[in-house]
């Protein structure tokens, strides 16, 4: 049971209805105020889930959550249970509660979460990228230089990037994509995540931005999934690191020393290096 006198942000289920937690459930029952990004979404979970709403259900969104958080400040210190609840997936991540939780932060509340559906993960893993790193963009800015800087910045990730992005404008991002990384940078473009018709496309982006085309108009929210750029070939030739370690053995270092010093300095692998060494070595002998 939630602890009364603090903030639960509880997840909620991205599609399918079957994802909300035992803990989820528990929090909302329990609840003095229910604070929700759109309460008939909410209303919706809660007759799911058999819960009766009551009076409690309060509507908090991205026009009124300042101020609605300084009231939930003073109902949660005099000893009120108050969750939050964004439509689906994390509060926070790409929807309202950031605010709440810095506003209750700063005076002093308690905040916990129940964990649970999250789009950006699911596609994540979904994706086959590498996940071992990962930046989340959460929408890009529609136009200008800022939406311009923010896919210069993707094109030059050398970590897998998470997008969030509307059926109305999937294919224009997918085309902005695919004009700045190159067609061939590797993506994934998942939809219907957890519902029936789940779809991820996966693939160079050229291909997948022509698949979601041939599909017709796009439906459901998007998950976006770009690989890291991919590392730049050596063009370091064998002579010139074969030059350098000339000088670094013949400046009196080992095998070893020579191979580690003209890798970092070269920008090559120190197999490589180490190679080349010991053919340098053996040739001088």
């Amino acid at each position: 049971m939630s602890a009364p006198g603090s903030l639960v942000l509880v997840a909620t289920p991205i599609g399918n209805l079957g994802d909300l937690s035992p803990r989820a459930v528990e929090a909302l029952r329990d609840a003095d105020v229910i604070a929700a990004e759109d309460t008939r979404v909410v209303r919706r979970l809660l007759a799911h889930a058999g819960i009766a709403s009551g009076r409690r259900l309060r509507a908090v969104h991205a026009n009124n959550e300042r101020t609605e958080a300084q009231r939930m400040i003073e109902e949660i210190r005099g000893g009120a249970l108050v969750v939050y609840a964004s439509d689906a997936g994390m509060p926070g991540i790409s929807d309202p509660g950031e605010v709440l939780v810095r506003a209750c932060v700063a005076a002093g509340v308690p905040v916990t979460v129940v964990p649970g559906p999250s789009a950006l993960l699911a596609a994540l893993v979904l994706s086959a990228l590498p996940a071992g790193r990962f930046a989340f963009e959460g929408f890009l800015p529609r136009k200008g230089p800022q939406r311009s800087e923010r896919i210069a910045a993707i094109a030059a990730a050398t970590v897998t990037t998470v997008l969030f992005e509307s059926p109305r404008r999937v294919i224009a991002t997918l085309d902005d994509l695919c004009d700045v990384l190159g067609s061939e940078r590797e993506v994934a473009v998942a939809r219907e995540i957890t519902k029936v018709f789940e779809e991820v496309r996966r693939g160079p982006v050229g291909e997948v931005t022509g698949a979601v085309l041939a599909a017709g108009e796009p439906r459901g929210e998007h998950v976006i999934v770009i690989g890291p750029t991919p590392a730049v070939a050596s063009v370091v030739g064998d002579d010139e690191i074969e030059a350098a370690l000339v000088e670094a053995l013949g400046s009196g270092a080992s095998v070893r020393d020579a191979a580690a010093e003209v890798s970092a300095n070269l920008g090559v692998s120190k197999r490589r290096a180490y190679a080349l060494a010991i053919r340098v070595r053996e040739r001088g002998a």
